[in-house]
Formats: C-alpha cells, structure tokens, sequence
C-alpha cells in the first residue's frame, strides 16, 4: 500500500475564473507565475512559489463529480478560499505588486507581529502579502 502523503506528491489550487486569458494575464505579469500549458481555452497551468495553480473556466457536473458546478466568486465580499504570499518586506512588495497593476483593498497595516495587505485577482480571489513585523 502506498503511504499517503508520499514523496513526489504536490498540492494544485484550482481557481475557477471568468476569462481565462486575462486571469492567466495577472499571475503571469503581476506575480510572475511561470505558464506551464494551457489546454484549448478553458484551461492554464501555472508555477508560482513552489505551488501548482491551476486556472479554469467554469463548468457543469460531471460523472466524477456529480452535482459539483464549477463556478467562479460571486459575491468578492465573501471569502472561502484566500493565499498568503510570505514576503521579507510588505511596503516594498505592495509597491512592486501596485506597478505590476494590482489593486489592494488597502495599504500594508501593520498588526504588532505582522504586517499584511490584501488584494484581488481579476476575478474576485482574494490575495494577501504578509510579512513578519521587525523582518
């Protein structure tokens, strides 16, 4: 029997997005997300900080998942998933990541023991930058 988890296994994130070439668009050029493949337009393969992400379009039940529809958020206010990006200094990120055209909620606040900023992907995701306070 295999043991579970093994070596050689690797997490994907799945985000389910609207328009695929302009989600592919800002982990590309705003993070600098390596792409991987893309698979006829409904799909993207990415590399971003040592994680798998992959991109997709919406989509109906399959026989695999039956009565699971893929759909992307509709409502950004509320949040079931969110990534965290460990970076050395927030400011400075925030200022990278705002020239690349990312939108944050607001600046970098700073928490005591950390300070974070969060921001959105084109399709609603929700983001943050997250470094340790006195780093």
């Amino acid at each position: 029997m295999t043991a579970f988890p093994s070596e050689g296994m690797e997490l994907t994130h799945i985000l389910v997005v609207f328009e695929l070439r302009r989600s592919v668009a800002f982990y590309r050029d705003v993070l600098g997300a390596e792409v991987i493949r893309e698979y006829g337009g409904t799909s993207c393969v990415l590399r971003f900080l040592g994680t798998w992400l992959l991109l997709v379009t919406g989509g109906e039940p399959t026989e695999d998942k039956p009565g699971v529809v893929f759909a992307a958020p509709d409502d950004p206010g509320r949040v079931s998933h969110a990534m965290t990006i460990r970076v050395e200094d927030c400011h400075e990120a925030y200022e990278v990541l705002r020239a690349r055209g990312a939108a944050f909620l607001t600046p970098p606040k700073d928490w005591g023991m950390e300070i974070r900023a969060f921001f959105r992907d084109p399709d609603g995701h929700l983001l943050e930058i997250s470094a340790v306070a006195g780093s």
